[in-house]
């Protein structure tokens, strides 16, 4: 295993280290209690169709009882809603989240992160139609697949997606195993970080983490 490997593999808890208000690390969405959207969070959507329907549900098997979900099943073709935490704006990140695909045709969702705007970002996409996990950017609304793998994503069960992002390099694991590690130099700024669904899928979302990384472009 190479050092950077290595290192991102300690990140991740991997190996043995581990790593909520972003300078913490779990973001709190239930503050405001069920029923309601996140005060945190902007809804906005890549693409046509309906911004999706974001709430804060009951959910006994997550780990606070609660989860946020997106529930329209709005299937209008390339659209992508997006629950956007708009506390922090952030270039090199460590992000965590739980996702349970509930419903749907297209079974896909994500994180997404550099978002300076609703068409340009990257996001980490979880597919159980296709069993892949794949890093997608989006470049003026049109998506483009930078790298990915075949994955054991199902539906109806809790999975845990994390995402390392540093310069150029993004890092991704499901339910803590490492997947791939991946290079791109599209998007090199700051963005916000959001929840992403595709299409008309129902996905819940639990566990939200955002850590800042210290980067030298020389490392």
């Amino acid at each position: 295993m190479s050092r950077r490997l290595l290192a991102f593999a300690v990140a991740f808890g991997l190996l043995g280290a581990g790593g909520s208000e972003v300078a913490g690390n779990k973001i709190d969405f239930m503050r405001d209690g069920g029923g309601v959207p996140p005060t945190d969070f902007a809804f906005r959507r890549t693409g046509r169709g309906s911004n999706g329907d974001w709430a804060v549900v009951r959910d006994a098997t997550a780990s606070t009882g609660l989860a946020i979900e997106q529930s329209s099943r709005d299937a209008t073709e390339n659209r992508y809603p997006l629950a956007i935490y708009k506390p922090a704006s952030l270039k090199n990140v460590e992000i965590g989240a739980s996702f349970k695909l509930i419903a749907g045709a297209a079974q896909s969702a994500g994180l997404a992160f550099r978002l300076m705007d609703t068409g340009n970002y990257y996001v980490v996409a979880a597919n159980a139609l296709e069993g892949r996990v794949d890093l997608y950017r989006f470049g003026d609304g049109e998506r483009e697949r930078i790298a990915g793998t075949e994955a054991d994503v199902v539906r109806d069960r809790w999975q845990s997606l994390r995402v390392v992002v540093e310069g150029d390099h993004v890092t991704v694991a499901l339910d803590k195993r490492l997947l791939f590690m991946a290079w791109d130099r599209g998007l090199l700024k700051d963005g916000r970080i959001a929840l992403w669904t595709e299409e008309d899928t129902v996905a819940r979302f639990d566990q939200l983490e955002i850590i800042p990384h210290p980067w030298q472009e020389h490392d």
